[in-house]
């Protein structure tokens, strides 16, 4: 009775739950997700013109940096109809420093599809964004793309899936190949129906189904017969099949191969050329086969605020509200605009709802279905809907919004930690404030990207996954923004201590004709463990220096410290004390000790044989076994101090200490060691002594930046 009441809520929906698919497009950077995007918008009808990377004119590229460079940046959301089916459809940037933009969207989705270059095969960025997929259970079919180029492999391309991401790949199709000294891919080899389809190429075209050539037929067959018994492997139905000799037609296969899809099981594999036209119906034909709809993924998991108890929201209409907020984005012309993934519920324009993260209600004021930058103003959003919403000026990335009587928190989006920062500054005071509120606005838009202020160099540092993730901000800076700011390297915040125990006299005698300023004292200094910090103790003994003028002996010690005597760093850890003086009853005042006590820390300092600390960063760079003596050469070159290597299946982990000076551009220099396939965490660990040369170094460049 329940499920009948359920399908009768659900077929009163304007796209019933079951003819829906949350979808994105995820790859390497290069392998033509973009094309294949815009190729599913135009045989879906929902576009008329087709736009290319190389022009500039993709719908989905919609940002200026995104044509300029051809690449995606961000990821942009649209819909598609196919059989009666919707797609709500993600694009996703490839590029390895825009990874957050997939995880994001992974989080939200109910299934992908993995793009591989046919000539290049399994790629760094590919291995990332697949092993994302399984961090959230996604189930996902693989199109390897460019088929028409001259090195293309298929075969080669699934047995790299196999070994580098574990797959249990279930191939479908094969590419068909015209006769001639010159092959041309003309069209795919469907296996399971036992047909082979034509592509004419040209745009608004159907494919011409044809026999499987007589050259094809036993490979075909081959393949087939190994699709049917992987299948049975991960299906029980297609196992009492195989078991029993039954035949085993096209439409169970299909059938169970939506379920072992579902599932994680299999992982379907087609191919094709998107940029000849080639093969893409028959990926809207799979995505509507064997992606899952919101129905056929398992219930949501959440917490009542305040409570560990578990609750579940089910795709459904009249279930409460809940939804995750998963992208910002600043619009010039709506505002603020926070992408809504509903799980369950639906919700109007104008309804109130409820930040169960801040605790706070907010009012909805406007729902719109996106077309990357484009939007179309709709009523409300459903139960499995992707939307954006205007008016939510409280809710950040990952907060979940809900019905107040049912408060909910879903799962929260996790982002890695930035590795790389510049420093940066307005050229000009007219373009302080703006660029504050420019860079705040940014950082709420995009997770990984961080600001700060450094109150030791006065820099105001920007931080990030990498350097051309930096690059387009900046740039987004002065053109959205109208900002004018220049970036330059990072001040590395050193610092100063001393090694040895010393002691010195300060003295600070004025004599102006009225009331002069008398201060005399001796300070004994010593360094303390790392860490510490600073400390004073009063050793004066018989009143030599009267008590009120000891705080002013520590103030002067204190300002000494902040300013440094080697290069102008602060000194860390060390205890001062003050140990012997003398003053005057009428001349002697608290500026005068003052003085005295910053004249006689100097000394201290200076007699103690000082040093210049520097950050010690803590690396752990996870990279493939052919790359371990690249990456350990970079590392030594760097001044890094390896302390293990451990191997970790195909993967080697090396742990090491890296100078924080020697960490910039490590980034980038890792992906070219690596061909990208190498990543690394980084975090502060200690400051440590340099060397005497490395010293000099330092004292010389703060002379020339004083």
């Amino acid at each position: 009775m329940l499920k009948e009441c359920t399908e009768a809520r659900v077929m009163s929906r304007t796209n019933p739950l079951e003819r829906i698919r949350n979808i994105g497009i995820i790859a390497h950077i290069d392998a033509g997700k973009t094309t294949v995007t815009e190729m599913i918008l135009h045989h879906s009808g929902r576009t008329y013109k087709i736009g290319r990377v190389d022009d500039g004119t993709t719908e989905m590229d919609w940002m200026d940096q995104e044509r300029e460079r051809g690449i995606t940046i961000t990821a942009a959301a649209t819909s598609c109809d196919w059989r009666e089916h919707r797609i709500n459809l993600i694009d996703t940037p490839g590029h390895v420093d825009f990874t957050a933009e997939v995880e994001r969207s992974l989080r939200v989705l109910d299934g992908g599809v993995v793009i591989f270059d046919g000539v290049a095969g399994v790629e760094s960025q590919s291995e990332r964004v697949w092993h994302l997929a399984d961090k959230y259970s996604v189930p996902r079919i693989c199109f390897v793309n460019k088929m028409d180029r001259v090195g293309a492999n298929l075969l080669r391309t699934v047995d790299m899936m196999k070994k580098r991401l574990n797959a249990n790949v279930g191939l479908i199709q094969l590419p068909l190949w015209s006769k001639g000294q010159a092959p041309t891919l003309t069209g795919i080899i469907d296996i399971i129906e036992e047909k082979a389809y034509v592509f004419l190429g040209e745009l608004n075209s159907k494919p011409t189904e044809i026999p499987i050539p007589d050259e094809s037929r036993d490979m075909a067959a081959r393949h087939r017969r190994a699709l049917i018994e992987n299948l049975a492997e991960a299906d029980d139905e297609i196992m009492l099949a195989y078991i029993a000799n039954e035949e085993i037609d096209a439409t169970s296969i299909k059938a169970g191969l939506r379920r072992a899809t579902i599932s994680a099981r299999i992982v379907p594999v087609l191919c094709g050329s998107a940029l000849k036209n080639t093969g893409i119906q028959p990926v809207l034909d799979a995505i509507v086969d064997y992606l899952p709809s919101p129905l056929d993924m398992p219930p949501i998991h959440g917490f009542a605020p305040g409570s560990a108890l578990e609750e579940l929201r089910y795709p459904d209409d009249n279930a409460p509200f809940s939804a995750l907020a998963f992208k910002i984005v600043t619009d010039p012309f709506v505002g603020r605009l926070v992408y809504l993934r509903v799980y369950s519920g639906r919700i109007k324009s104008g309804a109130q709802v409820y930040n169960a993260v801040t605790g706070k209600t907010e009012r909805i004021g406007r729902l719109y279905q996106m077309h990357a930058n484009d939007r179309v103003e709709i009523p409300e959003i459903e139960a499995g809907s992707i939307a954006a919403a205007v008016g939510l000026k409280d809710t950040s990335t990952g907060d979940t919004l809900c019905d107040a009587k049912h408060p909910i928190i879903l799962e929260s989006i996790t982002f890695p930690e930035p590795v790389v920062s510049v420093a940066i500054e307005p050229r000009s005071r007219g373009d302080q404030d703006r660029i504050v509120d420019a860079l705040a606005k940014l950082s709420e838009e995009d997770p990984t990207f961080k600001v700060q202020y450094n109150q030791e160099t006065g820099q105001t540092l920007i931080s990030g996954m990498g350097e051309l993730q930096l690059e387009v901000i900046v740039t987004r800076l002065l053109r959205e923004f109208k900002v004018k700011a220049k970036v330059s390297r990072p001040r590395v915040a050193y610092k100063e201590t001393v090694t040895i125990p010393a002691r010195g006299e300060g003295r600070f005698v004025r004599q102006t004709g009225g009331r002069g300023q008398y201060g005399h004292v001796w300070l004994e200094i010593e360094p303390l463990e790392p860490g510490s910090g600073f400390e004073f103790a009063n050793r004066i003994q018989g009143g030599v220096v009267p008590r009120e003028y000891i705080p002013a002996v520590e103030a002067g010690v204190k300002q000494t410290l902040a300013e440094g005597v080697i290069a102008g760093y602060p000194v860390v850890d060390v205890r001062a004390a003050i140990v012997d003086g003398s003053y005057h009853e009428v001349d002697s005042s608290e500026p005068a000790f003052k003085m005295a006590g910053a004249i006689a820390a100097r000394e201290c300092i200076r007699k103690a044989a000082p040093v210049i600390l520097e950050p010690i960063m803590k690396l752990e760079v996870t990279t493939p076994q052919e790359f371990l003596g690249d990456v350990i050469a970079g590392l030594n070159a760097r001044r890094g101090n390896i302390d293990g290597i451990e191997p970790r299946d195909a993967l080697t982990v090396i742990q090491c200490y890296l100078p924080l000076a020697e960490s910039f551009g490590y980034a980038t220099d890792l992906r070219s060691i690596s061909q990208g396939r190498a990543s690394f965490f980084m975090e502060f660990d200690r400051y440590q002594a340099v060397s005497k040369e490395l010293a000099d170094g330092i004292v010389e460049k703060y002379r020339a930046w004083r």
